[in-house]
């Protein structure tokens, strides 16, 4: 539920910062007219991203039980993909975010129609896709064979309600944090969070015979975390940890978190790096003298 309630807040955060830049970009420039167009793309947006949703859960449903692992497995391995892309771009581009969005609002408004509405769209709708793929594997595998998902959905609607607050208290100007801070250090959980994700996913392709080594276990402490130990239920809920993991589980876990967790502390250094770039001479003005 916790690992659920961050993922619906880091992501439902990013998705209502766009919505809140549009916004305010609209109110300053004094173009309130379009706000109804901005809110179409977003309701657009939420409206795609729940369908797709609803399509993860409820598609599957009716296969063998091997389709369904595989299924599971292949969409998991996508999610890490996207979330850990999502992650770094944000790492890399989040100064750049705010100014991206302004031009394409001012290039969209020229174009008239229903251009607007599409920009919207398409900065939430992108937003709201990764979330629903990464909340429903997280979902899967926070739940595990069999389990109930009302938990981790009640983690991933508080999350995300959360943002919306926040999104709203940003617009008022009611409250104001680091955000640098706030998406690296989220950004750092997710990623330990989708390092649990992608081994929850190679277990099911395990499972379905896809991948071999499903009883070639690198460990087994089942007798001192049992699944349903409060300490094992914390575990699985915060890092889908597995008392017992196969050797594939745990190579994978601990090459991803290696390799992506030193390149997003890399990029967030070379971001907070002072610019050696030399400053332009300042120019005189014409007529003074040298």
């Amino acid at each position: 539920m916790l690992a659920n309630y961050l993922i619906g807040l880091r992501e439902g955060l990013e998705a209502t910062l766009v919505v809140v830049i549009l916004v305010a970009y609209l109110v300053k420039s004094d173009r309130r007219e379009l706000l109804p167009r901005v809110w179409g793309g977003v309701a657009l947006a939420v409206a795609v991203s729940l369908a797709f949703g609803a399509l993860l859960t409820f598609g599957p449903r009716g296969l063998s039980f091997e389709a369904q692992e595989t299924i599971g497995g292949v969409l998991s391995i996508v999610a890490v993909g996207f979330v850990t892309w999502m992650v770094m771009w944000m790492a890399r581009s989040a100064r750049s975010l705010s100014g991206d969005l302004k031009g394409r609002v001012d290039v969209a408004a020229a174009a008239g129609g229903a251009s607007l509405v599409l920009v919207a769209m398409l900065a939430v709708g992108r937003e709201g896709l990764e979330t629903a793929l990464f909340l429903w594997a997280a979902t899967q595998a926070a739940a595990g064979t069999g389990g109930s998902t009302a938990g981790p959905l009640l983690g991933a609607a508080l999350g995300l309600g959360t943002a919306v607050l926040l999104g709203y208290l940003f617009y008022r100007g009611a409250v104001k944090i680091n955000l640098a801070k706030f998406f690296t250090w989220t950004g750092a959980i997710l990623i330990l969070v989708a390092a649990g994700v992608l081994g929850y996913g190679l277990h099911d392709l395990q499972e379905a015979r896809v991948l071999p080594g499903l009883d070639s276990l690198a460990f087994d402490v089942s007798n001192v975390i049992a699944p349903g130990s409060w300490i094992g239920t914390i575990l699985k809920g915060t890092l889908n940890f597995s008392p017992a993991t196969t050797w594939l589980q745990a190579v994978a876990w601990v090459l991803y978190v290696g390799v992506t967790m030193t390149l997003f502390f890399r990029q967030i250094r070379r971001n907070n790096r002072p610019s050696t770039a030399p400053t332009a001479p300042a120019r005189t003005p014409a007529g003074s003298p040298s």
